[in-house]
């Protein structure tokens, strides 16, 4: 990473469940210098939960810990492909306020517990920010084979090793924040889901499909300050 990195972090117990769409709907909510990036003809949304573990400045010897869930997709901008987040929920309002002031992303606060089973987790979630529409999540998953870094130009890749994301201010102003990490280490998993509001709150029609789900042991993470697109690229994949 060539800007120099802000916050240091580890994202553990990974949950990546990915629902493709057609990518007009996907386009229809998105800033406009922003486009779907597209695998084989779909769009993807993507519910991502996980335990943001020691998240701190970076040289840091003390940072924060606490539950996360997101839906996002992903995205073509002017300084690449990148992830477009729809909603960040966290279990932290220290967290969630400084999330929201220095990346402009749409963290709200939660009341989050990832509870480990006999063969894998439970992670239940639900919103407690005011004024946004309310969401709950409740779903257990758990690992199946072993563990493999995706493959280049496969769909596993696609939606996971992204390096920079994308956020719009109140006026529609886009940015980029670079991030690194390792490739992540996937493995198969299955989910059973008893509860999931994060597309409706959202605006978007619950998919039909099956989606397609992965489970990582994690990886260690490093962000950089956001800067308006358009400018030199900031990240060297």
């Amino acid at each position: 990473m060539n800007a120099p990195s802000l916050l240091e972090m580890r994202w553990a117990d990974v949950l990546f469940a990915h629902w493709g769409v057609q990518p007009a709907v996907v386009d229809a909510e998105l800033p406009e210098d922003l486009s779907a990036d597209t695998y084989e003809g779909n769009a993807y949304l993507g519910v991502v939960g996980f335990q943001m573990e020691s998240i701190r400045p970076r040289g840091s010897p003390v940072g924060l810990s606490f539950p996360e869930l997101n839906l996002r997709t992903y995205v073509d901008g002017p300084n690449g492909p990148g992830i477009y987040f729809f909603n960040l929920d966290a279990d932290d309002w220290l967290g969630v306020a400084v999330a929201r002031k220095l990346f402009r992303l749409p963290y709200y606060r939660a009341e989050m517990r990832i509870t480990e089973t006999t063969d894998g987790f439970r992670f239940r979630s639900g919103r407690t920010h005011p004024g946004v529409p309310m969401a709950g999540f409740d779903a257990t998953y758990r690992p199946t084979g072993e563990p493999s870094e995706p493959d280049p130009g496969s769909l596993a890749h696609f939606l996971t090793e992204r390096y920079r994301f994308y956020a719009a201010d109140d006026s529609g102003r886009v940015y980029v924040g670079p991030v690194g990490h390792p490739p992540w280490p996937l493995q198969g998993a299955d989910l059973a889901v008893q509860e999931n509001d994060l597309f409706t709150a959202n605006g978007f029609e619950t998919p039909e499909t099956e989606p397609l789900v992965h489970y990582s042991t994690g990886v260690d993470v490093e962000a950089s300050a956001l800067q308006p697109v358009a400018g030199p690229d900031l990240l060297s994949l």
